[in-house]
């Protein structure tokens, strides 16, 4: 009997449980994944931006990874609890979190965070963007950002704008909006977005940013006006609406944002393949009509681009964090 090739046979076999207990394990072994239920965290209540995303994606993604990817919201600390708890799950793919632009907000506004929301991730994908929306009470004499600026000028202290919240984007957009065009409105807060919008609508405040998703139906039905969007571009929710840049302001953008991102140290044929599923997810007809419906605009992206934008928009806001004096409430 050759003894030779049953040694070699029995090395081998060692060592592939070995690289496989070391989390290093050949291509051909990682290539199961996975091979069970996939948590995604989300860090608001049921029906916020983040939670929509993963609810329209995850099923889709769910039949081509042929395991089901369970949305598992954990509110709290503006998205910091979910954050916190993907940042220290285990980095083998099972863990995941759907994040919204509040995770680079709350990087500027609190340094001490119980993790690092750059370093302690991996990006898997940037799914969409949804800008923030000037909007203006029906009765505001001003129908262009050129005459908001203009009117705004003209009455220091006078004009309000609501905003659900503070700290928040729409917080944050309104703050670089008046350093860049050079005006002021005053900020009144609200608890949320269900008592600011009608806060404007009954023109108790004659200005509101909002997001886009949370305001269209209002835009829609001639309830508030819409003045501009801060995006780049125009969204494809709502395309009659000019943005920022072209109504006059040059070089602004400011743009709720929802991304997939897994702890660090998630092996890279993972993370490609979750970054595979969900492009090929955003390529589908009703998903992208489902984002739209709901004032987003799919994106998609590379794992290397995500990243890049995540540690953009951070830098970002924690620039005008400072620049303006904002202090965290």
């Amino acid at each position: 009997m050759n003894v030779v090739p049953a040694i070699g046979a029995i090395v081998a076999t060692v060592a592939v449980c070995v690289l496989s207990a070391l989390g290093t394990a050949p291509a051909h072994a990682q290539a199961a994944y996975p091979t069970k239920p996939i948590r995604m965290l989300v860090g608001f209540p049921a029906g916020g931006g983040a939670d929509v995303v993963a609810r329209i994606l995850g099923p889709r993604m769910s039949e081509s990874l042929g395991q089901q990817i369970i949305v598992d919201n954990r509110p709290g600390a503006g998205s910091a609890i979910a954050s916190e708890l993907a940042a220290k799950a285990p980095p083998d793919g099972y863990t995941l979190v759907s994040i919204g632009s509040s995770h680079a907000v709350n990087a500027a506004f609190y340094p001490r965070l119980p993790y690092r929301p750059a370093a302690d991730f991996s990006a898997i994908v940037l799914v969409a963007t949804a800008p923030v929306t000037i909007t203006a009470n029906p009765g505001v004499p001003a129908k262009t950002l050129k005459d908001l600026i203009a009117l705004a000028r003209a009455r220091p202290d006078q004009l309000n704008y609501g905003s659900a919240g503070v700290n928040g984007i729409n917080h944050l957009a309104a703050e670089l909006l008046k350093r860049t065009a050079g005006f002021d409105i005053t900020l009144v807060p609200y608890k949320g977005v269900a008592q600011a919008l009608p806060a404007v609508m009954a023109g108790e405040v004659q200005l509101m940013f909002a997001s886009l998703p949370g305001s269209i139906d209002q835009i829609r039905t001639g309830r508030i006006r819409a003045i501009a969007v801060t995006s780049a571009k125009r969204s494809n929710a709502a395309p009659d609406i000019p943005t920022v840049a072209e109504s006059g302001v040059p070089g602004y953008e400011a743009s709720s944002w929802f991304a997939f991102l897994a702890p660090a140290g998630t092996t890279r044929p993972i993370v490609t393949r979750l970054n595979a599923e969900a492009m090929k997810t955003l390529q589908v007809r009703e998903v992208r009509e489902a984002l739209v419906r709901q004032g987003m605009d799919p994106t998609g992206s590379t794992p290397g681009e995500a990243d890049d934008y995540l540690r953009t928009e951070i830098a970002k806001w924690t620039r005008v964090v400072k620049e303006a004096g904002i202090k965290a409430n």
